[in-house]
């Protein structure tokens, strides 16, 4: 692994997770075992299937987003966003020293973002008639209830918007919506960005929350969870009693810099990316997922990277918790990596949706900058068909310092990203 001033590394980082706020908080929570799942307060669940998920306590938007009237244009998913990148930049010491704006871009991740249905009661009673819904009342009777910038809190692209207009960044601006794959696929975009030449940095990460009843609509609630107590043991990834996936909500950001640029600066460097990959395998009820796309992301990142699997200190799997995908992506590991450890950190908080491969890789960070892999929580008895070496009851302390990240989608995405140490 050779060190280049065209490299691109990491120099800030900033979390707002179900299991804390900030990666001191975060990392004092893996190490401790604490689970982010529980009973749901973010709405009435009393007539839904689910009742239980992996929601942020204690967030304030305000100690955050500036000015403060932005708040009226941002869903949960934005202010999530937008606090973990006012994190990272400041964690990177960005807004004070050396970025020109025109040199500072913005990729994130992010899902579809579901209105809330406060908004739409007046608006749909307006179009209602005799019991019945009236679609021809919608543009002029419902329109007079919305706010007149509504559909401004619900774009996902509004993320990046926001994080760009507060601090400036003139450069590159895009917004990766591709579910799970979204955040990983956004650190690599901006990656690209800089080894392209377009910017020296930029602020990248995912924002997600699958706390939603019309999310649970659209994608079904089949994969998840048939538990409902205790919350904390139901996200299993790979142990042989799990029988379904718990749904959350986070948002991670990352400040990424060429080498020369944050040497220039003399700002600390935190983790270089080495390398990512992305690979695709059709994903239908009659063919189901295969892990070819997996298996094929796995061995392009090497090869990019320029390292063996021997060099890997752990795997960041995808880990979903549900019966057929940790089987296919743990056979996959399997036959690409041997024996290297794995975590599953979707066993602290379920699935993020587009939040949850930066989520993620912040503890992958944990593991980089202490020497210590996150153990998978809830993983009590293997499964012969999960033939991998998950990280169990501890930390797993190592002296390699590289990092193989993992996420796939229900259609067949799947990304996989190196990370390793600073030097």
């Amino acid at each position: 692994m050779i060190s280049s001033p065209h490299e691109v590394v990491i120099t800030g980082v900033g979390v707002v997770s179900p299991i804390g706020i900030g990666y001191e908080a975060m990392q004092r929570a893996l190490f401790a075992g604490t689970s982010g799942v529980r009973p749901l307060a973010v709405f009435d669940t009393s007539e839904f299937p689910v009742r239980i998920g992996a929601e942020v306590v204690d967030f304030d938007p305000k100690q955050f987003v500036t000015p403060r009237k932005s708040l009226k244009v941002m869903s949960r998913s934005i202010q999530l966003a937008f606090a973990s990148a006012q994190m990272a930049i400041t964690d990177a010491n960005l807004s004070s020293s050396g970025v020109s704006p025109d040199r500072l871009g913005v990729v994130f991740g992010a899902d579809m973002i579901y209105a809330e249905a406060e908004e739409l009661v007046d608006a749909f009673r307006r179009c209602i008639i005799e019991r019945q819904f009236v679609h021809a009342r919608w543009n002029q009777q419902a329109m007079s209830e919305l706010y007149p910038l509504w559909m401004l809190k619900y774009l996902p692209n509004m993320s990046a918007c926001h994080i760009a207009i507060a601090h400036d960044a003139r450069g590159p601006n895009n917004t990766i919506v591709l579910a799970e794959a979204s955040s990983l696929q956004a650190i690599a975009e901006g990656v690209r960005v800089i080894e392209r030449g377009q910017a020296d940095a930029m602020i990248v990460g995912g924002t997600g929350s699958r706390l939603h009843p019309m999310s649970w609509i659209f994608r079904d609630h089949v994969l998840h969870t048939r538990r409902t107590q205790p919350p904390a043991q139901l996200s299993r990834p790979f142990d042989a009693h799990r029988d379904g996936m718990v749904y959350g909500e986070g948002s991670a950001s990352f400040v990424l810099e060429s080498r020369r640029h944050a040497e220039a600066r003399r700002t600390k460097i935190l983790a270089r990316v080495m390398s990512s990959a992305n690979a695709f395998e059709a994903c239908t009820p009659g063919q189901p997922f295969h892990g070819h796309a997996i298996r094929s992301a796995i061995t392009q990142s090497l090869r990019a990277a320029q390292i063996e699997p021997g060099d890997l200190g752990h795997v960041n799997a995808h880990g979903l918790s549900t019966i057929h995908h940790d089987e296919i992506e743990a056979r996959a590991i399997r036959e690409t990596l041997g024996d290297v450890p794995v975590t599953a950190l979707k066993s602290f908080f379920g699935n993020l949706g587009a939040g949850a491969g930066a989520v993620e890789m912040v503890g992958s960070m944990v593991a980089i900058q202490t020497g210590q892999v996150p153990f998978t929580l809830n993983y009590e008895q293997a499964d012969p068909n999960c033939p991998i070496n998950v990280v169990k009851a501890a930390p797993h302390r190592t002296a390699r310092n590289a990092a193989l990240l993992l996420n796939q989608t229900s259609m067949g995405q799947s990304v996989a990203l190196v990370l390793c140490g600073p030097s």
